[in-house]
């Protein structure tokens, strides 16, 4: 068994995978990995995510088909839950100084609230259309779209089982088993739950360490994309799907709406619990 972990996408993912093999997959991974986190980056000016928010209305930007598919993705999960999840969102994080304001952007100031389907329209050709003034994040579901893609990368190469695992984002593969033991919210330093995950990904959001800000106020950098509403209950939104990116996303609509029974996860396939 290899297993070995990196910093990347704002966490340190862990990869683990059965066997030895040939020649180093694990590090194929990591780029992978890697190339998708400067594709994605709300912080690199030079990543697709950037060059959309500093793009003008009416501008056409060319992006990588991965960043492409995400953006697509967001949009379907943004329409299944009634718009609780939106990575059009990133005004209200910049707004409570989570995230940088873009660089150059051709809104310097911070744009009023929209919906995504307001700020971008995806074009044929891997292209995405700026509409109106607006800032986009995909930190809510980019993270799972590169555990899946390492998952790949995995497998393309023959792994026979494994687990990516990006912060407590994962997925397991092949014959693997793996122990999962999801955190208590009231308690971050002791296990709530344990989960043995075979040929699945799961992944989970809360706000375990949010802090106040100078008005005493509790912040987080997850939210109800409806209101801008910051979700600092004591709770926990967990999400087991067949793809780790779906995960990601669902478990900020359960967690904006309480609810395990959300539609957008029967339209998935997917299932929930919340503690």
């Amino acid at each position: 068994m290899i297993r070995r972990a990196q910093p990347w996408l704002g966490t340190l993912v862990d990869i683990t995978v059965e066997g030895a093999p040939g020649h180093d997959v694990v590090t194929d991974a990591f780029i992978e990995i890697a190339r998708l986190h400067r594709l994605m980056s709300f912080h690199d000016e030079a990543s697709d995510i950037a060059r959309i928010n500093r793009a003008a209305p009416g501008e056409l930007v060319q992006v990588d088909a991965d960043t492409w598919q995400v953006l697509r993705l967001a949009r379907e999960v943004t329409d299944l839950s009634g718009g609780a999840f939106d990575v059009a969102c990133a005004p209200h994080l910049v707004e409570r100084r989570i995230l940088p304001a873009p660089w150059a952007s051709a809104t310097p100031e911070r744009p009023a609230p929209r919906t995504s389907a307001d700020v971008f329209a995806l074009e044929d050709g891997w292209r995405v259309r700026k509409l109106a003034p607006g800032w986009i994040d995909v930190g809510g579901i980019a993270k799972g779209y590169a555990v899946d893609a390492a998952v790949a990368s995995l497998e393309s190469a023959g792994v026979a089982g494994g687990c990516v695992n990006a912060g407590g984002d994962l997925r397991v593969f092949g014959l693997m088993q793996a122990p999962v033991a999801v955190r208590s919210p009231a308690a971050p330093g002791r296990a709530a739950r344990h989960i043995m995950l075979c040929g699945e990904a799961m992944a989970t959001s809360a706000s375990y360490f949010s802090e106040r800000d100078h008005q005493s106020h509790r912040v987080s950098a997850l939210l109800d994309a409806r209101d801008g509403r910051p979700l600092v209950a004591t709770a926990s939104a967990s999400v087991r799907a067949g793809r780790c990116v779906v995960a990601d996303a669902l478990t900020k609509v359960v967690l904006a709406t309480g609810d395990c029974g959300h539609p957008a996860l029967a339209a998935f396939g997917a299932t929930a619990f919340l503690i």
